[in-house]
This record gives C-alpha cells, sequence and structure tokens, in this order.
C-alpha cells in the first residue's frame, strides 16, 4: 500500500520536524516545473544563435558574390601589367596584383672620386670623379631577373674630353636550380678576382692593382651565355661562350697595346666582330671557412677574318691563379696571371722596329696584405701593403733582337696604404705608390668609394 505522507498525523510527528519535511517535500514536488522552465531557456537561446548563423552565413554568401563579381568584371591593365600577360586579354585585379607581387625593379651603383699627386711632376696632380656607376635591375619572378650596370669614366663624355660613357653590364639572368644558372647579354668574365668585384669598397688602394688591370684588362667583358652554380661542398664553376678581340685593331705605332695588349683590342660588345668567338672555365673554391682559391683560363682566336696579314688565325689565351686567406682582422691575398697570342711571327716581321709588336707572352703577379687595426661600430681602419711584379710583353715571336719593346723590362710596383671605412660601404682611401723603373709614375693618392644596392 502506498504510503501518502501527506496523509501520516501530525500529532505523531513533533512539530519542527513537520514542518521541516514539509518544506522539503514541497520542493521536491517543484523540481519537475524548475527543470521545464530551465529546458525552454536553453532552446530559446539555442533557436537565437541559429538566426544569428543564418544571418552571419546570407552575408558570408554576399560577399562572396560581390567579390566574384568584381574579379569578374575586367581592370585597366597597366603597361607592366599588360606585357606580362597574354597580349589577346586585359589582365583581371587579380591577376595584376599578382603579376606585381612577383617583380620588384632594383637600383644600385657604386663610384669613386681621386686625387693624385705626382712626385716628379707636379703638373700632372690631377682629382677626378673616377667612376660613377649606376645599375637598373629588374626581377620578373623568383628565377629570373635583368641585370644592367651604366658607367661614366672622369665626368665628361665628349669629342674633346677624355672622359667615356659604356654599358659595363646588360644580360638576363635565369636560376633553373640550387646549383646551376645562366647568363645571357653582355657578362663579366669571371677571370682573377677585381674583374667581377671592382667596386671600390671591395678592393685595396686607391687605384686599381696593375696585374688585374694591364695583364688582366679591366672590366673585360664580352657578349655571350655562361653556365654558373655552386656544388655544396663549396666549389663554384662558370663556363661561358662569348665574343673574342679582333687583332686586326692593334696599333703597332701606340703604346696602347704595351700598357694593356687585351686591352687595347677589346670590342666590349660594340659593334664587336664574331666570326671568332672565345671561351673561358673559372673554377672557386670556398668550403674552408676564411679560405679561397681557384683558377681561370679564358682564349679563342682574334682573326675575325680581317685580312691581318696572315693565313693562319692567331689565338690569345689568358690564364691566371689566385688565393686569399682571411682570419679575424687578417687579410692576406696572391694572384698569379698569364697571357699571350699565337701566330704572330709573321705580323711582328712585316711591323719591324715597331713601337708595339704582339707579345707573345706577358705575366704578372702580386702578393698583398691587410690588417685591420681598430674597429668601433662600422667604423674600421685596414692599412695594407702590396707587392707587384709584370711585364706586357716579356716575349716575342717574329722580331729581330734589340727591336724597341723587345728588350721591355719586367716592372716592380709597391703600394702602401689604408682604407677608413665608415660602413661597408662607404671608404675613405690613402696611398704611396712606388715603381722600381717608371719613377715618373711614382704618387701620393687620395680617394673616397662607395657602393650601394
Amino acid at each position: 500500500m502506498p504510503l501518502n505522507l501527506l496523509t501520516l498525523p501530525s500529532r505523531k510527528l513533533p512539530g519542527k520536524f513537520t514542518l521541516a519535511f514539509s518544506a522539503a517535500m514541497l520542493a521536491a514536488l517543484s523540481l519537475p516545473a524548475m527543470a521545464a522552465t530551465q529546458q525552454e531557456l536553453l532552446e530559446q537561446k539555442v533557436d537565437a544563435l541559429a538566426k544569428q548563423l543564418e544571418a552571419l552565413q546570407a552575408e558570408l554568401k554576399a560577399l562572396k558574390a560581390e567579390k566574384a563579381e568584381a574579379a569578374a568584371a575586367p581592370a585597366a591593365a597597366s603597361p607592366a601589367a599588360t606585357a606580362a600577360s597574354d597580349p589577346s586579354a586585359q589582365p583581371t585585379r587579380q591577376d595584376a596584383r599578382a603579376v606585381a607581387e612577383h617583380k620588384e625593379a632594383f637600383l644600385s651603383g657604386y663610384g669613386e672620386v681621386n686625387f693624385s699627386r705626382y712626385d716628379h711632376d707636379a703638373s700632372r696632380t690631377e682629382a677626378t670623379v673616377r667612376r660613377a656607376v649606376f645599375g637598373i635591375g629588374y626581377r620578373f619572378n623568383d628565377s629570373t631577373s635583368f641585370v644592367s650596370e651604366f658607367e661614366t669614366e672622369n665626368t665628361v663624355v665628349s669629342a674633346e674630353d677624355g672622359g667615356e660613357f659604356e654599358v659595363e653590364q646588360f644580360y638576363i639572368d635565369h636560376r633553373f636550380n640550387d646549383y646551376l644558372s645562366t647568363k645571357v647579354g653582355l657578362i663579366l668574365i669571371p677571370i682573377g678576382y677585381l674583374n667581377t668585384a671592382h667596386e671600390p669598397t671591395r678592393y685595396f688602394g686607391v687605384e686599381r692593382n696593375n696585374v688585374e688591370t694591364r695583364i688582366i684588362p679591366s672590366t673585360e667583358r664580352e657578349g655571350g651565355i655562361s653556365l654558373y652554380g655552386r656544388t655544396p661542398f663549396g666549389l663554384s664553376y662558370d663556363v661561358g661562350l662569348t665574343t673574342s678581340f679582333n687583332l686586326s685593331n692593334w696599333d703597332y705605332a701606340s703604346p696602347e697595346g704595351a700598357y694593356s695588349p687585351l686591352g687595347s683590342i677589346h670590342g666590349e660588345l660594340a659593334n664587336s666582330r664574331a666570326s671568332d668567338l672565345a671561351q673561358y672555365v673559372s673554377l672557386n673554391y670556398d668550403g674552408i671557412t676564411g679560405v679561397n682559391f681557384g683558377g681561370s683560363v679564358f682564349t679563342g682566336e682574334v682573326g675575325q677574318n680581317q685580312n691581318v696579314g696572315v693565313t693562319a688565325s692567331p689565338r690569345f689565351t689568358l690564364w691566371e691563379t689566385h688565393a686569399r686567406y682571411t682570419q679575424g682582422p687578417l687579410q692576406l691575398q696572391t694572384l698569379y696571371a698569364h697571357g699571350g697570342f699565337s701566330d704572330t711571327a709573321a705580323l711582328n716581321l712585316a711591323n719591324a722596329g715597331a713601337l708595339t709588336p704582339i707579345p707573345k707572352a706577358y705575366f704578372g703577379w702580386l702578393v698583398q696584405g691587410a690588417y685591420r687595426v681598430w674597429r668601433a661600430g662600422d667604423y674600421a681602419l685596414t692599412p695594407f701593403v702590396r707587392y707587384e711584379r709584370f711585364n706586357t710583353g716579356s716575349d716575342y715571336a717574329g722580331q729581330p733582337p734589340g727591336f724597341g719593346a723587345v728588350d721591355r723590362p719586367t716592372e716592380t710596383a709597391y703600394t702602401y696604404g689604408t682604407s677608413f671605412f665608415i660602413t661597408p660601404n662607404l671608404v675613405l682611401k690613402a696611398d704611396y705608390q712606388q715603381y722600381r723603373r717608371a719613377k715618373e709614375d711614382n704618387r701620393f693618392n687620395l680617394g673616397v668609394g662607395l657602393q650601394f644596392y
């Protein structure tokens, strides 16, 4: 028989217990009602959230439709965007933005202002903007770039002044992968240190050294194609096929060929004759910290089908080897270069007694040491000393003994100086150059050099 607590006689229970027990029973009877109320509240909140979600979804759908409509509409194309797209169709805004994100124009440059005072002839003292070079480049994408450099030497270029304006580099660079890239156009020949690293902040001395300006003509450049890269173990390579020199431009009566044999007949892609081509190979190793060494060979025929007076086509060959050691503030460097022409005996015999016959061989070498004695932040003071020996005509073919330049002696040059770096890209220089034979060229030099990129 079920027990109805509400019908129990109260007299059989204490008064306080009866009141408390009754309140507890009333609370228990009201729990279902309270639970129902909370469930209704939760259901209302869920309904409200559902309605908000539907509103957000509708708004997102509208935004997507608006974006799609805007992307589908043609945009006015800039010249750069049009050039990079299909000429038959205008790019969308999205396409133009994507193209712009992968393009980057860049500016670089370097220059130097020099002063020289000669010991034995004060009238030769001069000051000049030796070089002002500006580079313009363009990155088409992550793999392909355009690089150019335009150089003015000695400020003024005209028929009456001795300045020069020239295109020093102008090529397309494309990277195939991490180990192989190519250059096509007017390129610097990677021979020695200075020919490809000739900014004034990257070499010691106000003027460029004799070996890398007279034996290796700086800055030697030709038109052609190269393949280059670097292996994971520190070996860099560069091989190329380029235009060559033109021996028909040799002037037997001018001292220019005696100053720099190849420098007097280079073409530099200025309407260069291209019947004969040249080839080069360059190797460098820097897999050991602070150590770099390598060498290169640059060779090619130079007749260019220009009736130079012989049946065979003469060939030039220039090779060099170099090494550099850098440890803390100390830097040591050496370089040896050797060049010459083949099959020139008939030409020299036909011009016996000329001021400047064509050399069978010429050479030059140097050793250099530098030590940073002070450094504070970007400031640095680095004295250096350089010793050079070179001969632009050490041997000749087809010249009777005793005729002029056949007896050209080997020159020795000493350079003592210092470089004061204000920043790594801005340097003040001072040095003294002393020649054993050409004492008239002894001089004191001052210079300021800079580069930016």
